[in-house]
């Protein structure tokens, strides 16, 4: 496996034994894991109407992609309202 500078170089401090574990790992991994599960938990349910254009684009995107399309449509609107998706210049 080729890993990154970057990634090399945790190995090697992590195999030199420069890392300790935090006090209260265990209480801090739950809380994590709790963030986490909340973050990726999809409780709400959203119906929209769009043209039956923009529809096809949605599945073929998906397809491309791998992904359900409302996997995709989902993704796009988290990273939206998150500031991280970036209109592309024509």
């Amino acid at each position: 496996m080729r890993l990154t500078r970057e990634e090399q170089e945790l190995l090697e401090s992590v195999e030199k034994g420069e890392w300790k574990r935090v006090e209260g790992f265990e209480q801090e991994a739950a809380r994590y894991r709790e963030a986490a599960r909340a973050t990726m938990r999809k409780d709400k349910r959203v119906n929209i109407r769009m043209t039956e254009r923009d529809f096809i684009h949605f599945q073929k995107a998906a397809l491309r992609e791998g992904l359900p399309y409302q996997t995709l449509i989902s993704s796009i609107l988290h990273k939206y309202i998150n500031g991280r998706l970036v209109e592309k210049a024509n």
